[in-house]
């Protein structure tokens, strides 16, 4: 009887733990829930707090090829910009998606503040080693020289300071780097501006830097051999005046080559387009300051088409067949006018690229609800009169 009972009570014993075993296995299960859930929304949070940031960042870029110092001051007020000479600096030399013609006009800023920055900006780059032409060859592409002698001045005087910090013992003075780069910089346009007719030999370039080296003579072999080299290779030199929207469309959604069937005159002309603000622009060349055309996306559709060119897909009013998008275009002339397109057919270089642009239109396509309920009720009525 006693053996009965004590086997009863281990029995009880262990129901008891193991359902205290199960009540623990539950509750380490709602923590691990729970702690699942907290990261997941924190990721989330993340995500979306980084889609927020990279959205304020293109929205200052905007601003700065604008206006460079409202875009630094709108970088800095959403704490997208340390309020530092040397953060500032490296923003401007990165240089994603800004005008370099901005870029310059900034740092050539006579403000304390902006020579602070135009000196961390110089600091960036690296010059040990380079002869006089390389090392303007790099600075003279990371931004566009603004049109004002005093602000070049102050640049330059930047630059030489510089290149004789990397390169000791090449100058006797900041002040011979400095006249000898204005030098090559006037011998390259010399010999590359198509209107300057009397293009100065090695002989004369050396004559006219006598005694530059305080007072002495730079050695002729050192002469002849920045000449060679801008001569053999012209300074690329950015060519945006600020005025260039190609440069206003600094982060488009899509941008590259494709071939556009006319409006009237059906041929196909190729064409640089350019995706961005649920807008589709199109120029001749990559460098016009103006597009030949502009095509809003709002409430168009997209589809492919079959035609006698490859990877062809069209813009068109859904519901609509013959009416006339939205458009507008620049007539050789110059006179900006309505376009005459009831559809655009477009030609892309390869399937790929037809499919990615296609996704990219798509998806900067916006749609107005009062616009579809329009064509709803138009397609009833429509039909109503068929009846």
């Amino acid at each position: 009887m006693v053996a009965l009972v004590l086997e009863q009570q281990e029995l009880e014993n262990i129901r008891r733990r193991k359902q205290e075993l199960l009540e623990d296995i539950q509750r380490l299960k709602d923590e691990i829930a729970e702690v699942t859930s907290e990261i997941e929304n924190l990721g989330s949070t993340e995500e979306r707090k980084n889609m927020q940031r990279n959205k304020q960042v293109a929205m200052g870029r905007k601003k700065f090829n604008m206006d460079p110092k409202k875009g630094i001051q709108f970088l800095i007020e959403n704490d997208l910009l340390k309020n530092t000479s040397d953060d500032i600096a490296q923003f401007l030399y990165k240089g994603e998606g800004l005008n370099k013609t901005a870029i310059g006009d900034y740092l050539g800023e006579r403000d304390d503040f902006n020579i602070q920055v135009l000196h961390a900006f110089v600091e960036l780059h690296e010059f040990t080693d380079l002869n006089l032409v390389q090392a303007l060859r790099q600075f003279l592409w990371s931004f566009r020289l603004p049109g004002e002698a005093q602000k070049i001045d102050r640049m330059m005087e930047a630059f030489a300071q510089r290149y004789c910090q990397c390169n000791p013992g090449v100058f006797q003075s900041t002040d011979t780097c400095y006249i000898l780069s204005f030098a090559i910089i006037m011998l390259n346009t010399s010999l590359h501006n198509p209107n300057v007719r009397d293009k100065p030999a090695v002989e004369r370039f050396i004559s006219m830097n006598r005694g530059i080296n305080d007072g002495g003579d730079l050695p002729e072999e050192l002469l002849r051999n920045l000449y060679e080299s801008i001569k053999n290779e012209p300074f690329k030199i950015p060519e945006d005046d600020g005025n260039d929207l190609t440069h206003t469309f600094f982060n488009p959604d899509r941008e590259g080559w494709l071939l556009k069937l006319g409006g009237r005159v059906k041929t196909w002309k190729r064409r640089w387009f350019i995706l961005t603000d649920n807008c589709l622009y199109y120029f001749e060349y990559t460098t016009d300051k103006e597009p030949r055309g502009i095509i809003p996306l709002e409430n168009l559709s997209i589809r492919e088409v079959e035609d006698k060119k490859p990877n062809c897909f069209e813009l068109f009013i859904p519901d609509n067949k013959d009416q006339v998008i939205k458009a507008c275009k620049t007539e050789a002339d110059g006179r900006v006018v309505e376009g005459n397109h009831t559809f655009y057919r477009i030609s892309a270089p390869t399937t790929e690229e037809k499919d990615e642009w296609i996704n990219s239109i798509k998806a900067a396509i916006s749609r107005d609800p009062f616009y579809e309920m329009l064509a709803a009720r138009k397609k009833k009525v429509s039909s109503m009169k068929r009846h």
